[in-house]
């Protein structure tokens, strides 16, 4: 359920990104085939994605996802965290280029930094277990839903950490069993933590400047993908609390 008093209005641009107009559409939210399709390719990469999902249910979640992306308005979900930074995450609906695009932005960057991107041309990961629980759980309003649950699942495809904690296993279960309906909430989480998408499972550390950082090959922000001031004002926005 979304929160009461969160802004009915997306962002009108975001800077540097070409895009929109944007939509809100909080109500999907609470649709079951939304999270089939937003986590399709997390699934796909398992070898026993049909145990998970039944061909009926991943066909109209495809249908959906196929609508959400095909639209002339670019759905978009936002996460706040603390420090006036925003997490967006956009439904890319370019013709013969649709996908999903997580975007970071303070109202003071001239430019959102992409820390991930799903479908399409993937990119990632952009977040590590720590950032991604603590963009779920901050409690900020001003976003699509103040739900940790549905915050969490928004943001985990661009999520990728070869150290995850043991208890994100049930972490990943409660949001699963709280917004879907997926028979088997824990062991879904497991097979899902163990593959980690088609961007993998990099090992994250802090470089010399301070900025967190990762070994991936496809991630935006691997050691040497940006400048130094780049990385540390985007590990800065999501370490913020």
């Amino acid at each position: 359920m979304t929160h009461p008093h969160l802004p009915s209005t997306p962002p009108a641009v975001i800077p540097g990104y070409d895009g929109g107009p944007y939509r809100y559409r909080p109500e999907l939210l609470d649709d079951h085939l939304f999270w089939v399709g937003h986590l399709h390719n997390w699934c796909a990469e398992l070898e026993e994605v049909e145990e998970f999902v039944e061909e009926a249910e991943d066909l109209a979640a495809g249908r959906l996802q196929a609508g959400l992306l095909s639209g002339e308005q670019w759905p978009v979900f936002t996460v706040p965290l603390a420090g006036g930074c925003l997490l967006h995450v956009v439904y890319r609906a370019f013709a013969e280029d649709e996908g999903i695009d997580y975007l970071l932005h303070h109202p003071e960057w001239d430019a959102a930094e992409q820390v991930a991107a799903d479908e399409g041309c993937f990119s990632g990961p952009g977040l590590c277990w720590d950032e991604l629980v603590a963009a779920a759980d901050n409690g900020l309003p001003g976003g699509s839903t103040a739900d940790p649950h549905a915050r969490l699942l928004l943001l985990l495809p661009a999520f990728g950490d070869a150290d995850a904690p043991a208890g994100a296993v049930d972490r990943l279960a409660a949001a699963l069993r709280a917004r879907t309906r997926f028979a088997e909430p824990e062991r879904l989480a497991a097979a899902l933590l163990a593959a980690q998408g088609p961007c993998g499972a990099p090992r994250w550390r802090r470089d010399p400047d301070g900025a967190l950082v990762n070994d991936g090959e496809h991630s935006p922000r691997c050691a040497h993908a940006l400048p130094a001031a780049r990385q540390e004002r985007i590990s800065a926005a999501l370490a913020a609390r």
